[in-house]
């Protein structure tokens, strides 16, 4: 019987592997030795314990921290040459930087960093000239590089990250969905019951209320509509994050006296948020391959997203949803209007929305494309 091959899957922390290798980790432990690589804390045990791997937890800082990072890579190196993995494959830019080189220096026969989403497409200046000389650095040291999508694997080209071969799995998307979960159950119907307003359209942003997802310009424009139209009103779910990218004073103040917008706070399960509205809108800067959208999709919502990477492959437009520029108060209205104001358009996109989600990020068709290309790589 052949010895079973060592995979490590490292993230910078321990969330990411929790969102994006939900299950899939498990899968893998059946036909590989499988370990969990972040930095410490109380979701790397869960990720252990629910997944049943081991998991070993190595400090890495989110930003650049010169001293902290050589000290992590040191430890990345030691534990690699400790645990002789087959392959690394790494997600989340500081893990994906990290861990390439320090695999390299092991000499690990296989490393893949898994690009879920860039950062210096939207950089400038010095800023965005060391983002570019860190990517280009991690994909020297990888053997393989993988896009999430087709936008981010332009990026990639168009600004000369990499002349290695790119490979976009199934059609994007590193985690997909699971359509049976994300459903509209009697459970599900029941919560959002308390939630739902049928006097009222209801919008939902789903993501961190930060600058660069839009949120200042969402608000903007919501005030805008709900002064002409008071049976609207807007769910804002997720974190404020002040310390990495605050929105305006005037945008909180809005949220704060505004009744027609709840600010929620992050929510353990979104479903019953979802199924209480009539909309997602995702007006971001930037983004890999935004889940919200296709969960949105899965619990049969239309979408409003900017012409970004990762959104306007989810979405295509007036058929699931409405795309509009990017940084665009005044698009971000008029679509808000028109979906308000035409309630048949807002069904048949409706209507449209899980079709095309099951037809495309089912997870069971994105874990097939990503065990496949490992089998490839033996």
């Amino acid at each position: 019987m052949s010895q079973r091959k060592k995979i490590i899957r490292a993230t910078t922390v321990a969330t990411s592997l929790k969102s994006f290798c939900k299950d899939t980790l498990r899968e893998l432990s059946l036909e590989y030795d499988v370990v969990a690589v972040s930095s410490p804390d109380a979701n790397l045990d869960y990720v252990s314990r629910t997944e049943g791997i081991p998991a070993i937890g190595i400090h890495m800082e989110r930003h650049i921290s010169i001293f902290k990072d050589l000290r992590s890579l040191w430890q990345l190196y030691r534990m690699m040459r400790r645990e002789r993995p087959w392959m690394v494959h790494s997600m989340t830019p500081k893990a994906g930087l990290l861990c390439m080189m320090a695999a390299w220096l092991a000499r690990v026969p296989v490393r893949i960093h898994t690009f879920t989403g860039l950062i210096f497409p939207t950089a400038t200046g010095i800023s965005q000239k060391i983002l570019i000389t860190t990517d280009r650095i991690l994909c020297l040291c990888a053997t393989h590089i993988i896009p999430e999508g087709e936008g981010v694997k332009r990026d990639l080209q168009n600004f000369g990250i990499t002349r290695k071969p790119l490979k976009v799995l199934a059609n994007g998307n590193v985690r997909g969905i699971d359509l049976d979960h994300y459903n509209r159950t009697t459970q599900v119907m029941e919560q959002a019951d308390k939630i739902r307003n049928n006097a009222t359209t209801t919008f939902i942003f789903i993501g961190r209320l930060v600058r660069d997802k839009g949120i200042n310009e969402l608000v903007e424009a919501f005030t805008r509509l709900n002064a002409e139209h008071p049976d609207t009103r807007l769910i804002l779910v997720g974190r404020y994050e002040p310390e990495l990218d605050p929105i305006l004073p005037a945008t909180i103040q809005a949220i704060a006296t505004n009744p027609a917008i709840n600010a929620v706070g992050p929510q353990s399960d979104v479903r019953p948020w979802l199924a209480a509205s009539d909309v997602l809108v995702l007006p971001s800067y930037r983004e890999g391959f935004p889940n919200s959208v296709i969960e949105a999709g899965a619990m049969e919502l239309p979408s409003i997203v900017t012409d970004i990477n990762g959104a306007n492959e989810i979405i295509i437009n007036d058929r699931n949803g409405i795309i509009i520029p990017p940084r665009n108060s005044d698009a971000i209205y008029k679509a808000l209007l028109d979906l308000t104001t035409n309630p048949d358009k807002r069904q048949r996109l409706a209507n449209e929305a899980r079709p095309l989600v099951a037809s495309r990020y089912d997870c069971h068709i994105v874990r097939k494309a990503l065990y496949e290309f490992y089998h490839s790589l033996q």
